[in-house]
């Protein structure tokens, strides 16, 4: 895919004052937020190679929603058409530039897609099976935690999250992923809706286009 990322960039404050409230912000997130729906921005910025001083980042922009526990998509709109649907059973990559829809089992391919994480867990305890938890500080109004994987062969290297807190509502603001090749996403999420009502099951079903391929590894 072109990209599935996150976002967040972390300063050092009182660890131990963060560390309370950060961990249980994002426990009040994955508890209280049953659906979600978002505009994001996403920009994926590649490792620097030998003697290079400058390095282009390139940018998306889509929608994302889900419904815990096992159903998210990405819509991605500019600058290609892209969709990520995961709809409980399959998850499905279909790039419309390629005419190609890549179809895997939902539950080998989430290490794949590591925005799952947050869409998909319903409580710490779940995220702790397979992630160990650090709360960061907080910066720029947000409250941030970093999951790193405990699969030592993961494709990533760390997931950070960057929560708003509003009152007794917590909002998804940013997602930021390391990977083991070096490559940095970042998604910004706007207007973000927490558990709207006319978002269902349904709305994760993917029908494959006609004339497109599908490609099951």
């Amino acid at each position: 895919m072109r990209g599935v990322g996150a976002g967040l960039t972390i300063a050092a404050l009182s660890a131990g004052v963060a560390s309370a409230s950060s961990l249980d912000t994002l426990e009040t997130f994955l508890k209280s937020t049953k659906s979600g729906r978002a505009d994001f921005t996403q920009v994926v910025t590649p490792p620097a190679k030998a003697g290079q001083t400058t390095v282009r980042s390139k940018t998306s922009t889509g929608q994302f929603s889900f419904v815990r526990p096992t159903r998210f998509r990405f819509d991605y709109v500019k600058p290609f058409p892209q969709v990520i649907v995961a709809d409980g059973q399959t998850l499905w990559l279909y790039d419309a530039d390629l005419e190609q829809v890549t179809a895997r089992k939902q539950a080998q391919a989430l290490s794949s897609t590591p925005a799952a994480l947050v869409a998909t867990a319903v409580d710490l305890g779940t995220l702790q099976k397979e992630f160990s938890l650090e709360a960061q500080a907080d910066v720029d109004g947000l409250q941030w935690v970093q999951a790193t994987p405990k699969n030592r062969e993961s494709t990533i290297q760390s997931v950070r999250i960057g929560l708003r807190a509003d009152g007794a509502q917590v909002s998804l603001s940013k997602l930021e992923i390391f990977d083991a090749m070096g490559q940095r996403s970042v998604l910004s999420f706007e207007r973000f809706e927490v558990n709207p009502a006319n978002l269902g099951a349904a709305q994760f079903n993917f029908v494959t286009p006609k004339g497109v391929s599908v490609i099951r590894p």
